[in-house]
């Protein structure tokens, strides 16, 4: 795991799945972590864990859909650790519905939470990280911002418009130690998943069981991923072992894109 002491994260979406694990995991490898997401029950669970495993941590409750609660949420946790060293925008919704059964409402929520809500981030990280002359920002995108799948739409836009920013970030601070990457996994078994799995049912009127098993074969591997292992490939990217690679969207899809 890559040695990150001293280091000091911010994690959107920690409270659960993907980020929960990505913020455990930051802790173990020596970093402070202050864990973000909407919920204060499950970002206050996540920084008790934390600080279990020896890390300093603090619990935020904000929503990255406004621009003010971000620049509170990067406030509070300046002030609870000290300048923010990486960055993992985790934060995310999937809303299932054809595009011309995607309402107003689900459109602009794939799209604030999504993407803006990791521009907001973007936009107060990247300026004090080049100011220090090191950084490290992983956005969590998905493979579904590199292809198209039925009843995503919304989704799928959101995180294609994630993968461009990413790649313009990190050329706009490639000289000054800071790296800015995505990672774009098939489907985890998380709750969000979960979600989507009870979603399609209702709108196909299949089985949740058949659909959870539909995606599972949409990889070659015929499994639904772990967030550990999203995580294992995030903790990778914030590691000085990886500062050659920047704006890149690294696959997590047993082979689902060759």
């Amino acid at each position: 795991m890559a040695g990150l002491a001293g280091r000091r994260a911010l994690v959107t979406g920690g409270g659960r799945g993907i980020g929960r694990a990505v913020a455990l995991d930051l802790a173990r490898a020596g970093a402070a972590v202050a864990v973000a997401a909407r919920t204060r029950a499950d970002v206050e669970a996540v920084a008790a864990e934390a600080r279990r495993l020896g890390a300093p941590a603090a619990a935020l409750v904000a929503d990255v859909t406004r621009p003010e609660s971000v620049r509170e949420m990067f406030g509070a946790a300046r002030e609870a650790l000290g300048p923010i060293d990486v960055l993992v925008c985790g934060a995310g919704v999937a809303p299932s519905a054809t595009v011309a059964r995607t309402t107003d409402e689900q459109w602009r929520a794939a799209l604030d939470t999504n993407l803006s809500g990791c521009f907001y981030c973007l936009r107060e990280a990247l300026g004090a990280m080049a100011g220090q002359g090191w950084g490290r920002v992983v956005a969590v995108a998905s493979i579904a911002g590199k292809t198209g799948y039925p009843y995503v739409g919304a989704y799928a836009a959101s995180k294609h418009g994630v993968l461009g920013l990413v790649k313009c970030a990190a050329l706009e601070v490639a000289g000054q130690g800071v790296t800015v990457n995505a990672v774009c996994p098939g489907y985890v078994d998380t709750p969000m998943t979960d979600v989507s799995v009870a979603r399609l049912a209702e709108k196909t009127g299949h089985p949740p069981g058949d659909v959870r098993r539909r995606l599972e074969e949409m990889s070659p591997q015929r499994r639904l991923f772990t967030a550990e292992e999203v995580s294992a490939l995030v903790l990778f990217l914030c590691g000085e072992q990886a500062r050659g690679i920047t704006g890149q969207a690294l696959s997590l899809d047993g082979g689902t894109l060759v």
